[in-house]
């Protein structure tokens, strides 16, 4: 077992990364990096947290064909903008199916999975206790 203190960060700790009161993100760059690295989640996607400030998470997801992400919940609102892709969203007892440029806004506690159709980016935003 390790120590904190003995793990190797993939990234730049948050509290560094968000220090800033503007935030540019290239969302091109980011998923390039994603795709580029190594290993892939146990179910074929990869994330990285591009902002984080209080209550509020903006997380880029990117998928590889015919992976997933279980079905989970958020206490808060989540919206999901496909960026590039074909994603299947299910959400309750409804499927979503949302391709570029099209995105789903989920009430707080909405259980939902994801399916990825092709390669797919997805840019997640949460917002805590909303």
């Amino acid at each position: 077992m390790t120590k904190d203190t003995d793990y190797q960060r993939l990234r730049p700790h948050p509290e560094n990364r968000f220090a800033n009161s503007a935030t540019p993100v290239d969302l091109h760059a980011v998923a390039s990096a994603l795709r580029a690295e190594p290993n892939t989640g146990e179910r074929g996607h990869r994330q990285e947290t591009v902002f984080k400030h209080g209550n509020v998470t903006v997380a880029l997801f990117v998928f590889d064909r015919f992976s997933h992400l279980s079905e989970h919940t958020a206490q808060g609102i989540v919206t999901m903008h496909v960026l590039k892709g074909w994603m299947k969203i299910s959400a309750g007892d409804v499927e979503h199916e949302l391709k570029a440029g099209q995105m789903l806004v989920l009430d707080s506690g909405v259980r939902h999975a994801h399916k990825a159709e092709e390669e797919s980016e997805v840019l997640v935003t949460v917002h805590l206790g909303a």
